[in-house]
């Protein structure tokens, strides 16, 4: 499994006030489960910084490629603060991975199932 984060900084739409540090883009970190702290500066309901909690998970499986989604929320006022979305698929012989969050942010992975994988192999001429 892989795993998704980052941090920094703007306003999310129509709230006016900044409570996700930004939309980070983690390369080929992926969370199945969990949130990313670093990016969360605090609820834009209550102002308070403290555990998230993760509410109205659901696990599906779509032509092959399973979905899981949960919303993150604000432990004090339980605001969702964002949703997100992880997918998992195997495409040829590898293991693709994609995440899209606000708060843990947009990454995709891929692996091979290979013992050894033929993008990492080095050309023999």
């Amino acid at each position: 499994m892989s795993t998704c984060f980052k941090a920094t900084g703007s306003n999310i739409q129509g709230t006016g006030e900044q409570h996700i540090a930004h939309e980070p883009r983690e390369g080929s970190t992926c969370l199945e489960t969990g949130s990313f702290l670093l990016n969360y500066v605090s609820c834009v309901q209550c102002n308070k910084r403290d555990f998230v909690l993760i509410v109205n998970k659901t696990a599906e499986e779509e032509d092959g490629e399973e979905i899981i989604t949960y919303d993150h929320m604000c432990k004090n006022c339980h605001h969702v603060i964002a949703k997100h979305e992880y997918t998992f698929s195997v495409v040829d012989d590898y293991q693709e991975y994609t995440m899209l969050c606000m708060l843990c942010g947009r990454a995709e992975d891929s692996v091979s199932v290979l013992p050894d994988d033929p993008r990492q192999m080095a050309p023999l001429f």
